[in-house]
């Protein structure tokens, strides 16, 4: 999401390295981060430091707006549009993963969904998804397409999905479960707060002192969150690992996730973040982070 601006291209190369070289496959970015430049970023240095074809690559459209008619939103024009404009950005004649960012109520659904099929009829997609969607928006589109033979599947759908963030578990995981999408977790750290350095003050040198990012990372800065963050802290301290760790192999194992997605600043954050693999709960201590970090459910989801 920030590369280009927070990561430079010296850094992101050596990420996109060492994930790789750590067995990563799935790289996502989207049209509307930097406004293109990530997108440009990743598609030079897939040129020039992994082979296309070891790289599951997704991207997402619907969100960036740019002049003319076809400058925004998930009509079948912009759609179409933007997925060109990914596509000679990111120096690929095809997505593996295409995703509509969000749901446009100003479009009609059987519009964005048949953009969708046409990319994939087209030879420029593979696989499609979605983004940011509601439970009862991720349950229609996904029945929609799966109840049209002639239709392109929905494969997955991206969450916020963190200890902070559990809201998703009301509808939309269900809904997921339901129809058989993959679920993707973006801002598994709860935005950078479950690594615990937000805990007495805000570090320099961390996104949550720069200006574009500084909001991003006071949402989940609250009462309850320090709460969650303390209990994870705990956790980390009698596995001698890191919080980070923790909270990532916690999201890693809810049930329905294929993936947290991983933004990290600097390389080192990324080497923490990728030896969370290695790490396999205790029953105990993950109750005791359910417990202390569950949404409150009322009716009907109770019922």
């Amino acid at each position: 999401m920030t590369w280009g601006l927070d990561v430079d291209a010296d850094e992101a190369a050596d990420q996109l390295t060492t994930f790789h070289a750590a067995g990563g496959t799935l790289i996502d970015t989207a049209d509307v981060y930097q406004d293109g430049h990530a997108e440009e970023l990743l598609g030079a240095l897939l040129t020039h430091h992994i082979p296309r074809d070891e790289i599951i690559l997704a991207t997402k459209a619907a969100a960036r707006r740019k002049p003319g008619p076809f400058g925004g939103g998930a009509s079948r024009g912009s759609l179409l549009s933007a997925l060109d404009d990914s596509l000679r950005r990111l120096g690929t004649d095809h997505i593996d993963l295409w995703q509509v960012q969000a749901w446009d109520p100003a479009v009609p659904l059987d519009e964005t969904l048949a953009a969708l099929d046409t990319a994939v009829a087209t030879g420029r997609v593979r696989y499609t998804g979605i983004a940011n969607y509601t439970g009862w928006q991720t349950a229609t589109a996904a029945a929609h397409q799966h109840h049209h033979p002639l239709r392109t599947p929905l494969i997955s759908t991206q969450v916020e999905y963190s200890l902070l963030e559990r809201g998703t578990e009301r509808e939309v995981i269900p809904a997921a479960a339901h129809h058989g999408l993959g679920i993707l977790a973006w801002a598994p750290l709860g935005r950078g707060v479950l690594t615990g350095k937000y805990r007495n003050a805000t570090p320099p040198d961390s996104r949550g002192a720069t200006t574009h990012l500084s909001g991003y990372v006071e949402h989940h800065r609250t009462e309850r969150a320090a709460r969650i963050v303390q209990a994870l802290l705990t956790a980390a301290e009698g596995l001698n690992t890191s919080p980070a760790q923790v909270a990532l192999a916690w999201i890693r194992d809810r049930p329905g996730v294929t993936a947290p997605v991983l933004g990290a600043r600097t390389t080192t954050q990324l080497k923490t973040a990728l030896t969370a693999e290695d790490l396999t709960l205790p029953p105990a201590i993950r109750a005791a982070l359910d417990d202390i970090s569950a949404p409150q459910l009322g009716y009907p989801e109770n019922h």
